[in-house]
């Protein structure tokens, strides 16, 4: 390969974008600046477009072994590099769990068949039941950093304590889906108004804040370092804060970005692209969770990609399952959102959603720089996507998302000395 984008703007976790060509041979990035193109070299105009890090997505559900109806690992690569990720951690509730050293070996063969680095993490307890820790050591050899029970929380505390005590030993850490089973009732959507105009029972915010202080209380008392996933609400955002901030604890968390936009109200009548778990909370919480991030409360941004069939989203509300599709769409609609109306810059987009994944996960930091692999995107913010089924990649299309057009648009991914996607 030896590639020249001409005329971009290139975009780091520490500034705004600045205008920088990009050489590129044999999958090393040879120059950044103002230069003069190479004679032998292929130029592509990248004139009012912005050259960043790939994305990285902490938190993704790709659904193989055993629901590949759904996806499977390598459809939920497709999808990532559709938007613009080059890198993902897939979360172990797969059937069966992926809680033994044999179950990971054969994920990460999966993975390797992939054009993007496929990581996963495994379960604390075996097969996420909650009964019996995972067999920790054998995982730890077997490449494993993150643990979690990631769909459920896990209910037996002093199993938990044990776990973390044993897990920091190995030098590993916990991911915790925070949720209160006794609290929670049908798991479809916040408790409020909408719940109540609706006539179904509603998940309170409380579930998740209770289960939350006391996941971070345990990695405190043993020492662990902790993330809390998919947070949902203000006062769990605020948790975290105090925690982190007030008692030193080695807490982070992440914000979705479904959790950023949306609200209970747009669920309107019934329509379950609009139900996850945890469900959409106020509009009040969507501007907290939003604060937080720009406040760095959250270390990460991640979708929590959770693919679905169209017959099970058919399905009456309360019955149809939870999650939303997010890799084909999350960076667009961010940009759509966010960086065209000024919430935030392009800068803290790269570094929640590039650079700090990536160092929460012990990897190496993607940079737009020389001497540096190549592991970077092109987007034009000018242009528009239109989210079809058929320009999605991913196997489902359970997104809200579906048909709307948005601003921006995903120009190419290169890794290493492959151009993974140039758009017409």
């Amino acid at each position: 390969m030896n590639l020249f984008l001409q005329g971009g703007e290139v975009a780091t976790e520490n500034e705004a974008p600045k205008r920088a060509d990009v050489w590129i041979v044999d999958g090393v990035i040879k120059a950044v600046g103002v230069i003069d193109a190479p004679a032998d070299a292929r130029v592509v105009d990248c004139t009012g477009q912005v050259i960043m890090p790939g994305m990285f997505d902490a938190h993704v559900h790709f659904r193989e072994p055993g629901q590949e109806h759904k996806e499977t690992i390598y459809d939920g690569a497709e999808s990532a590099i559709n938007g613009g990720i080059t890198g993902v951690v897939m979360m172990p509730n797969t059937a069966p769990s992926i809680d033994s050293p044999t179950v990971v070996k054969r994920v990460l063969d999966l993975g390797k068949k992939c054009r993007i680095p496929v990581h996963t993490s495994a379960c604390i307890t075996v097969n996420r039941a909650g009964e019996e820790m995972a067999p920790i050591a054998g995982l730890k050899d077997a490449g494993i950093l993150m643990l979690t029970d990631d769909g459920d929380a896990v209910p037996n505390a002093a199993l938990l304590k044990r776990a973390m005590e044993y897990g920091t030993e190995f030098g590993m850490f916990f991911a915790s889906h925070c949720e209160d089973p006794q609290l929670c009732g049908p798991r479809a959507l916040n408790e409020g108004p909408v719940s109540y105009r609706l006539g179904i029972q509603g998940t309170p915010a409380l579930a998740e804040e209770i289960c939350m202080d006391r996941d971070i209380r345990l990695a405190h008392a043993t020492g662990a370092t902790l993330h809390i996933q998919h947070v949902s609400s203000a006062i769990g955002m605020e948790t975290i804060r105090w925690w982190r901030d007030e008692r030193g604890a080695k807490v982070s968390g992440e914000v979705s970005p479904h959790h950023l936009m949306f609200a209970d109200e747009d669920i309107g009548d019934y329509d379950t692209h609009y139900k996850m778990n945890p469900p959409l909370r106020t509009r009040e919480d969507n501007a907290a969770l939003l604060q937080g991030l720009k406040d760095g409360v959250f270390r990460i941004i991640a979708t929590d990609h959770a693919p679905h069939t169209e017959f099970e989203k058919s399905q009456a509300f309360v019955d149809a399952p939870n999650g939303i599709s997010g890799l084909d769409t999350a960076l667009v609609s961010l940009h759509d959102r966010f960086i065209t109306t000024g919430e935030f810059g392009w800068d803290l987009l790269v570094k929640r959603y590039s650079a700090e994944p990536r160092r929460m996960m012990e990897l190496e930091v993607a940079e737009v720089a020389e001497g540096k692999p190549a592991d970077l995107i092109v987007f034009d913010p000018e242009k528009e996507t239109t989210f079809t089924k058929e320009f999605m990649k991913s196997k489902s299309s359970n997104t809200p998302f579906l048909d709307k057009t948005l601003k921006g648009s995903v120009e190419m991914v290169v890794l290493g000395d492959e151009i993974l996607l140039e758009r017409e």
